[in-house]
C-alpha cells in the first residue's frame, strides 16, 4: 500500500489584502496541482482577518476551479451549524459541476461561541444543530424531498453525499464520522489533556483513527486525512524562516495550549505547536516521527501559523511535492488525485481507471 496522498491546506491568512490573499490562494492552488498534489482544501472563517480570511470558500473554490483540471477542491470545513444546509447542497453541487466532481466536503460543528451569537445560533446546541443541519444536507444531496417538501435540488448532486468528511478532536467524533462511513479530518494540532500536556500529537489522534475504523460499516473505505503544518524551505531562507514563525507560534501556544510563552525558546514553540519548519532533511525528519501520518489516507500541508510570505509557500509546496513527499512515500500525481476522486467508493468499486471520470 502507498503512503498517504500529499494535500495542500489554506487558512487564506497572507499579511495582504483581502482581494491579494484570494488571489495568492487561487494561484497556490494551481501550482499546488503543477507540483502534483492530490487536494486543496480552504478553510472557512467569519468576522475577522486573524484566524482565517475566508467567509465563503464555494466561491473561491470556484475561481480556482478554472484554473485547474485535476486537484480535489475541498472545504476544511464548512462550519454547518452556522450556514443554511440546503444553500450548503446548493454551492457544493454547483462547484461540483464546474469542477467534473472534483469536490470534497469537509464539514464541522465548530465555530467560535461569537459566530453562532451573530448567526442567531446557540453555541452550546452546535452539536444538535450539526445533527439537524446534516439531515437536511443529506436529503438536498440525496435527491430526496427537503424537510418534508417535493422540492429537490438543482442540479442533482450525484454521489456528492459519499464525498463528506467530518472534523473533529475527540474520540466519539470518530466513531460518529465512522458510523455514517465520511471520513475523518484530523487538526494540524490539538490541545492537550492536563495529565499529559507534552504528548506527542499521535498519542491523541490515533485512538481517534481506532474509533473510526472499528465503526466504519462493512466494505466502505477508510478515508482519513491528517492536516499538518509545514514550511519547507531551501538552506538559505532557513533562518528567515524561523522568523517569520516566532509571532504566530507564540499566539497559538498561548491561545490553544493556555502556554506562558515568555521566555520559551522556538524550537520549543516548534515541538509544542506540532509544526514542521525547515530545509527538506529537517521536516523529512520531523514528519519521520509522527505515527499518525502511516495510518492516514491523505495529509494536507499549510503554512499557518507560520506568517510565510506567498513566495516562500510557492516554494514550499514545491519541496514537499518533489522532495519530502518521495523520502516519505506520499502519493502525488495524476494517479493520487485520481485515486482520492475514487476513495468514497465502496471497496469493492473504488478500482483506479484513467482521469478523473
Amino acid at each position: 500500500m502507498s503512503g498517504p496522498r500529499l494535500g495542500f491546506f489554506s487558512r487564506v491568512l497572507e499579511e495582504a489584502s483581502a482581494a491579494d490573499r484570494y488571489r495568492f490562494a487561487i494561484e497556490q492552488i494551481a501550482h499546488a496541482e503543477q507540483a502534483g498534489f492530490a487536494s486543496a482544501w480552504l478553510a472557512q472563517h467569519h468576522f475577522g482577518e486573524h484566524e482565517g480570511g475566508l467567509p465563503s470558500p464555494f466561491v473561491l473554490l470556484a475561481a480556482a476551479a478554472e484554473r485547474t483540471s485535476r486537484i480535489a477542491l475541498a472545504t476544511g470545513v464548512v462550519t454547518l451549524p452556522l450556514d443554511d444546509p440546503l444553500r450548503v447542497a446548493e454551492d457544493a453541487t454547483v462547484l461540483d459541476q464546474i469542477s467534473g466532481g472534483r469536490v470534497q466536503l469537509g464539514l464541522a460543528t465548530g465555530g467560535t461561541p461569537s459566530s453562532f451569537a451573530a448567526f442567531g445560533r446557540e453555541s452550546d446546541r452546535r452539536r444538535e444543530i450539526f445533527a439537524d443541519h446534516l439531515d437536511v444536507l443529506l436529503a438536498a444531496l440525496e435527491g430526496r424531498g427537503i424537510r418534508g417538501t417535493d422540492s429537490r435540488i438543482y442540479p442533482a448532486a450525484g454521489d456528492l453525499s459519499a464525498r463528506i468528511w467530518q472534523a473533529t478532536f475527540s474520540i466519539d467524533g470518530g466513531r460518529r464520522a465512522g458510523e455514517r462511513g465520511d471520513g475523518l479530518l484530523l487538526s494540524r494540532t490539538q490541545p492537550r489533556t492536563p495529565d499529559a500536556p507534552a504528548a506527542p500529537l499521535h498519542e491523541l489522534q490515533l485512538p481517534i483513527i481506532e474509533a473510526y475504523r472499528a465503526a466504519l460499516p462493512d466494505g466502505a473505505p477508510v478515508r482519513v486525512l491528517a492536516s499538518r503544518t509545514a514550511l519547507v524551505v531551501d538552506p538559505e531562507n532557513r533562518t528567515r524562516a524561523l522568523e517569520l514563525a516566532g509571532d504566530g507560534l507564540r499566539h497559538l501556544a498561548r491561545t490553544m495550549f493556555g502556554i506562558d510563552t515568555d521566555g520559551v525558546a522556538l524550537d520549543e514553540l516548534v515541538r509544542l505547536t506540532d509544526t514542521h519548519v525547515g530545509t527538506v532533511d529537517e521536516v523529512v525528519a520531523s514528519l519521520s516521527a509522527d505515527r499518525t501520518l502511516p495510518e492516514a489516507s491523505d495529509v494536507s500541508f499549510q503554512v499557518h501559523s507560520i506568517a510565510a510570505t506567498h513566495e516562500l509557500t510557492l516554494r514550499s509546496l514545491e519541496l514537499l511535492a518533489g522532495e519530502v513527499a518521495p523520502r516519505l512515500g506520499f502519493a502525488v500525481g495524476a494517479d493520487a488525485a485520481a485515486a482520492l476522486h475514487h476513495a468514497h467508493r465502496p471497496l469493492a468499486l473504488a478500482a483506479p481507471s484513467e482521469g478523473l471520470a
